[in-house]
This record gives C-alpha cells, structure tokens and sequence, in this order.
C-alpha cells in the first residue's frame, strides 16, 4: 500500500494512530479538515509540499487559527514514522486506504455530508460505494422476531437487485448483513470500531473474496468501540443508501434515533419504519416527525427508493478538488487542450494558481509526463506515452 505525498498528508493531519493520551495533540476533525484545506486552496498552497516544504511557517505564512496552531500542524505530521508502521500492519490484513481525492472516493458522502470524512479505510470491493442501496437500522437489543425480520428483509432486498447498507453492529445491523451475504448479494458494512479485526474475521471471508462486500470506517482501522465515534458514523450509513428502513428505535435515546432524527432533518434518504405494537418503541413517534410505516405484506424495493430528496452540493468541495497533481492531469487529458500550450492557457482551463501550476508542470517534466518546449515557452502532456504530432512538428530545443 502506496500512498502519495497528497493522501499522507490527508491521513497524517486527520487520523489518529495511538490512543488518545492527556496532552496529545489530536487530529484535525472533518470540520477543522474541511476549513484548512479550504484556506490552502484560496491561498494557492498545495498539499504536496506540506511534507517537503522546509520552512513550513513560511509556506503557511497567514494561517490564523487558535485551535489548528502550527504547533498542532508540525507535530501531526511529522508522525510519519508511525503512518509507516501502521500501514504495514493494514497493508497485511488486506486493508486500504481511501482519501477524498480519490476516483472511487463515495460521490454521495461529497454532495450529502457537509463535512465529509477525508479518510477512508476498508477493505473488499470498494467499487460498491458507489452503488447505492438500502439501510437497515435498529438497536442492538431486539427481540428474536425481529431479528428474523431483519434477516429475512436483507435477503429480499438483495433479491431485488439492490446493495444492503448497514453499520456492522450487533443485533439489526448483523442480521441485516448475514440474510444479504447468504443470499450471495452485495452488502456496505460502515463500522464506526475494529475495521481490522472485522476484515480478518472468518465470518466474512467468503463474502470479501466473491467481492459481494466492503467494510469501511472513517476511524483509524484498530480503534475499539467509542460512543462518539458510533454516533459520527450513523450519517454515513444514510447517505451512501438509497432509502433506509429502522427496525426498531427508542425514543429520545440511542444511535438509531438520533441518526433517523438527523437524516429526517438532512433529508438525505426516505425514512421508512417497521410498524410495531410495542407501546415504549420509538418507531410510531419517527414516523410523527416525517417516516413513513413500511409497507406490510410483499416489498417492492424500487418503490422504496422512488420518493428521493433532491442532492445537496457543497460547491467548496468540488473548488478544492483541483488540487491535485493526479487530478490536473488527468483533466488536462480529457480537455480540448491539444499539442503545445502555455502556462495562461493551462490557467484560464484549470483554474489553478499560479504556484501550484508551476510546481506540477516542473514534476511533470520531470516524470516525462510533460514536455516543455522552448522559445516561447510551451507545455505539452505526453498522451498514452506517445507524444502527439505536435512535438514531432515543433520538437523542444532545450
């Protein structure tokens, strides 16, 4: 597992590695991520050079904010010692890593989540993040009627063609899971602890190696349950679904009420709720605040799906993502920008500062993925390892 400058930086700034000790500098949160990648981007700073800049307070010269000093900045990612064992550990039991420049990268977390996780870890099919599907949300603590429900629901959405949802947990969360894998469909675990141990179970391997599943977790791989950190993770489940059903839920109390409150707020998915006779179930006061009751008798998923909020974008989000070497290039790629161009041109397309164009034209040059001509000075992107009949024309003379 190989990771660039660009995705160390992300995973260094964002990802803890230890156990949180008194005193130890944290991570930056998906919020404080969200704003200090932001500022990098207005100010023309590249992510890159965070790990190769000598003087990095030079380089962040106009960075003002109390709770992401520079002392806070130096520290995280000068831990690369440690992002280099633990990778090694990850890249053992089969695990990878996901930034959110990545091509794979889940479009629904970038347009519904506000402040999208930056890291990803997983393993199986990483493919199905982007399919969609149905969340199944409940407690941990059901009755077994329930549970037979669940797993017999999990089978039939699979049967229908459609990716199951579901955080991995005890109780609805595994049933959920189990029914689907059974019936050899597609399932997305979002794990809010134990990533690794979860990927190294026996209990999935089966499924992993047929790619009928994925586990991710937006928390360092090894981590045990947190509370906070179950809590954090509900909002994935929602918006990488379609649709999403509760089982059962306690009112006022627990992670299956507050996530189905928060996604009836976002208006992220429908929210359809199992209907139930226990008079202490939360479910009928869900379906007070804007769920719908789940049909009874024979379930049709597509109608489930069918009643969709209109997506949200954050347009900051989709600003930021050229900042990226890979992304430049590829882009310039796909453009209509062909044989020999100068820098003005390249800027004017991209919309790229002027010192950011710079540095990725002089590694591209570099890498002979580019070759820069001379008098004038023009730049021109080497397609497939071929160069275009432009270069032949007019060879570079420096």
């Amino acid at each position: 597992m190989n990771l660039n400058n660009r995705d160390q930086v992300v995973v260094l700034l964002t990802v803890w590695f230890s156990a949180h000790g008194k005193g130890t500098l944290k991570p930056l949160t998906p919020s404080e991520w969200h704003s200090f990648s932001i500022w990098l981007k207005e100010k023309d700073k590249c992510l890159d050079a965070l790990l190769t800049e000598n003087d990095l307070e030079g380089y962040l010269s106009g960075w003002d904010n109390k709770n992401i000093s520079m002392d806070r900045i130096r520290f995280l990612l000068g831990r690369a010692g440690a992002l280099g064992l633990s990778l090694e550990r990850w890249n053992r039991a089969g695990l990878w890593v996901m930034t959110c420049f990545d091509k794979d990268y889940p479009v629904r977390l970038k347009n519904r989540v506000v402040y999208m996780p930056p890291v990803l870890f997983g393993c199986g099919n990483r493919k199905l993040l982007n399919n969609g599907g149905v969340a199944v949300i409940g407690s941990r603590d059901v009755t077994e009627s329930d549970l037979d429900y669940t797993k017999t629901l999990g089978a039939e959405i699979v049967s229908q063609g459609y990716s199951v949802v579901s955080g991995g947990a005890r109780g609805v969360d595994d049933a959920a899971m189990s029914g689907a894998l059974e019936k050899e469909g597609t399932v997305i675990g979002v794990l809010a602890d134990s990533l690794l141990r979860s990927a190294t179970s026996s209990r999935y391997r089966k499924a992993l190696i047929a790619d009928d599943l994925v586990l991710i977790s937006s928390f360092n791989p090894e981590a045990g349950f947190d509370v906070g950190n179950a809590m954090a993770r509900n909002k994935y489940i929602y918006c990488l679904s379609d649709a999403a059903i509760v089982i059962a839920s306690t009112k006022d109390k627990g992670g299956t009420w507050s996530g189905a409150i928060e996604n009836l707020s976002n208006k992220w998915v429908p929210l359809w709720v199992k209907s139930t006779n226990d008079n202490k179930s939360g479910n009928n006061n869900l379906v007070v605040k804007g769920g719908r009751w789940l049909p009874d008798g024979n379930l049709s998923v597509s109608v489930l799906v069918a009643q969709q909020y209109p997506e949200k974008k954050d347009s900051s989000k989709e600003d930021f993502q050229p900042l990226t070497y890979e992304t430049f290039l590829s882009s310039w790629g796909k453009s209509s920008l062909k044989g020999s161009v100068n820098k003005d041109e390249l800027r004017d397309m991209f919309n790229i500062g002027k010192k950011c164009l710079e540095q990725w034209l002089k590694q591209g040059v570099s890498e002979s993925k580019i070759i820069k001509h001379t008098k004038p000075v023009r730049y021109q992107l080497v397609q497939g390892n071929q160069l275009t009949l432009d270069f032949w024309l007019h060879p570079k003379t420096d």
